[in-house]
């Protein structure tokens, strides 16, 4: 009789076995494919949102300067425009004496002056009178020329004053637009922040908690500051720990960071420019070896950051929004030169 053997189970269980492997490899794949894109997006979404930061920096400090600009112009314009109306009021006076003048002499012009000067009952002083007349007259005509020839200046400096004036404002309006593009911007990268895990938000936090040692003590080694004006202007910046940055701010309770250097040199006394391109051109300029307390630092290739120079290494600064006054390494930006003011 032919015997009927049931098939192995061992294939069917390996079968079994490899089909489980494949599937959970297949999961394992999954999840790490699932985890790779968290961690990248978090990378990326934070370069962006860094990206962001120092974009809004850069068009922050040219709306500065145009600001800056605009409020020189007006004030030229509105001393032109005092000037003109000083001019105007002696060229009124003018004409209203010449006007005098003329009434006088209307009502005397028709006798000859040969005939006036026989009938006068004092020839001498009416020869004395006739010669002051006309120079009066003179002195009267000139001054009214050079007035008006004044004037006309006057109003082609007005109107090019006027002419930068609106051309000003219009970059400030452009200005504006890309800060709200920026700014919408970064909204969008802070929705994609706060899309990720809460340990990821965490994580994020906790580095940004870090890089703001506000409150903590830092090594600032013994330099000597440039001078004591430089000295009181970092003391003064010291004060600032921990005030949030804010564009366009120039204190007391927040910055910008050409507003914070601006505003602790003011407490030293001394009066410079309100924006980090400016700055870099208020004094000698330092290599990174030169530099000591108080000194000015640039970063960027387009100046569009500034720092006080706070010794060993560290600068204070009011790095960008979303953080506040506080040190940091000098290596953490690209390092221009420094400004001794």
């Amino acid at each position: 009789m032919a015997s009927h053997r049931r098939p192995k189970q061992t294939s069917r269980a390996r079968v079994t076995v490899l089909t489980a492997t494949a599937a959970a490899a297949v999961a394992l794949s999954a999840q790490a494919a699932q985890a790779a894109p968290a961690k990248q997006s978090v990378k990326s979404v934070k370069a962006k949102v860094d990206a962001l930061y120092e974009q809004a920096e850069q068009a922050t400090e040219k709306f500065n300067g145009a600001k800056e600009k605009q409020q020189q112009l007006q004030k030229q314009v509105e001393d032109i425009q005092d000037e003109v109306a000083r001019e105007q009021a002696g060229l009124n006076d003018l004409q209203d004496d010449l006007g005098t003048l003329a009434s006088a002499q209307y009502r005397s012009g028709g006798i000859d002056p040969t005939l006036q000067l026989f009938l006068s009952a004092d020839p001498d002083s009416y020869l004395d009178k006739a010669s002051t007349l006309d120079q009066v007259s003179t002195k009267q005509a000139e001054g009214l020329q050079q007035i008006a020839e004044k004037k006309r200046t006057l109003n082609q400096q007005k109107a090019e004053a006027a002419s930068k004036l609106s051309e000003l404002d219009q970059t400030r309006t452009e200005l504006g637009k890309k800060k709200k593009e920026v700014q919408g911007k970064l909204a969008e990268a802070q929705r994609l922040l706060n899309s990720l895990t809460a340990a990821q938000r965490a994580a994020v936090a906790a580095a940004d908690a870090r890089a703001s040692r506000s409150n903590e003590r830092v090594n600032l080694g013994n330099d000597t500051p440039a001078s004591g004006r430089a000295a009181a202007a970092l003391s003064a910046a010291q004060s600032k720990l921990g005030s949030p940055y804010v564009y366009g701010a120039t204190g007391p309770s927040s910055f910008d960071c050409s507003g914070l250097t601006s505003w602790a040199y003011a407490q030293a006394g001394v009066s410079i420019p309100r924006t980090s391109q400016s700055q870099a051109y208020a004094g000698t300029h330092l290599s990174m070896s030169e530099l000591m307390p108080g000194d000015l630092v640039i970063f960027y290739g387009d100046q569009h950051h500034v720092a006080l120079y706070a010794g060993n290494g560290m600068v204070l600064h009011a790095p960008r929004t979303g953080t506040v006054v506080r040190y940091e390494s000098i290596n953490n930006m690209p390092f221009q030169f420094g400004v001794r003011i």
